[in-house]
């Protein structure tokens, strides 16, 4: 545990040293993956299937704020419905249109979930967004991940209906009235939406009580409720789900959450401390969870360098040179200092004359 409690201070030391590095690149690896997400499922307008556009999208996004992601990426999808018609492209742009004047503009800085949705999705770890949702946010976050859902799978029922979309036989009103039965008739997404709202409420009301383990009782609580939702709404509409994958997938995010738990939280509840106080109006009953922190032993090494000692010795040194007059034959200047040392001492005759007692009485008369 130590190990790990160290390995948590080291990359929580190297994020915080070098963010103003990681942060674009982050941002940078998550809009490639979310562009090559919507390429790789839409993907009919050539111009924007392209590397070379991913990778200066994705480099602008890394620079500026995540919003610019999210409006990307819908671009990119109205884009790609353009390719099998204007009326597809419509149908999208008033869908979109309809989440953002709905609720989106309530969930201002949240609404990067709209982009975590579908790549969780994606992965088969649907449980895990509404579990961080509910973890690292509040409830409100269940609003943009509803409309993640939705834009999940309306891209991919689009993909399954290309073809026929792509032909040109179907009037403007058929394919409109395509389009809005695959959104509304559309159970599995429904009932996608249902879980993923229940989790992040579950999650985030279990997670802000004050009883011990609160994190991990509410990410094994948001994977059980998400189980019992899909299994009883499968079994209820008629919708064929895997169990097998739901189970194990469910599990695995369950796992990924406690890591993310121990990184974001770690509470030592080993140590929780109770304190009660008041004031004029109030009693204080306050619960203090200490941080399970350890400290890191850093070493020094210190380089002793000796070249300034041996600079000030070679300075006190004398130097001998044989040019002088006492290697030359001669008698060597007599300095000034030793001339003075050998003038003879003079006395002065009027010293001897002084009484030194009669002046030491006449003094301590005077006292």
């Amino acid at each position: 545990m130590t190990a790990l409690l160290e390995f948590k201070q080291r990359i929580k030391g190297l994020y915080g040293k070098y963010e103003i590095y990681l942060l674009p690149l982050l941002k940078f690896i998550l809009a490639l993956v979310y562009f090559i997400w919507i390429n790789s499922n839409m993907g009919y307008m050539r111009a924007l299937d392209n590397v070379f556009v991913v990778l200066i999208l994705a480099l602008i996004c890394s620079i500026l704020p995540s919003g610019m992601m999210i409006f990307a990426g819908f671009a990119m999808m109205v884009g790609h419905c353009y390719a099998l018609g204007i009326d597809v492209a419509g149908f999208m742009l008033v869908l979109i249109l309809f989440m953002m004047i709905l609720f989106l503009r309530f969930t201002t800085g949240k609404n990067i979930i709209l982009v975590f949705t579908p790549l969780a999705c994606a992965f088969d770890l649907p449980v895990l967004l509404p579990v961080g949702c509910g973890l690292l946010s509040n409830v409100l976050s269940a609003l943009p991940a509803a409309g993640g859902v939705i834009i999940y799978y309306f891209v991919r029922f689009i993909r399954s209906q290309a073809q026929v979309l792509q032909s040109g036989d179907m009037e403007i009103l058929d394919r409109l009235t395509l389009l809005s039965d695959g959104l509304m008739s559309n159970g599995e997404m429904w009932l996608t939406v249902i879980a993923f709202v229940a989790v992040v409420l579950a999650v985030n009301l279990i997670r802000t009580r004050t009883f011990d383990y609160a994190w991990r009782i509410a990410i094994v609580a948001g994977g059980v409720i998400y189980v019992v939702i899909m299994l009883v709404g499968s079994i209820s509409f008629g919708i064929s789900i895997s169990v097998v994958s739901l189970a194990v997938f469910t599990v695995i995010a369950v796992l990924i959450g406690i890591v993310l738990e121990f990184f974001v939280f770690g509470g030592d509840y080993t140590r929780t401390e109770r304190l009660e106080y008041e004031d004029d109006d109030y009693y204080y009953y306050v619960k203090a969870v200490p941080k399970a922190l350890v400290t890191t032993s850093e070493r020094s090494i210190k380089k002793i360098n000796g070249d300034p000692a041996r600079e000030s010795r070679k300075g006190q040194e004398r130097v001998v040179n044989y040019t002088e007059p006492l290697f030359q034959g001669e008698e060597p200047p007599v300095q000034e200092e030793e001339a003075q040392d050998d003038m003879p001492v003079i006395r002065d005759s009027g010293m001897d004359d002084v009484d030194f007692e009669k002046k030491l009485e006449e003094s301590l008369k005077d006292l």
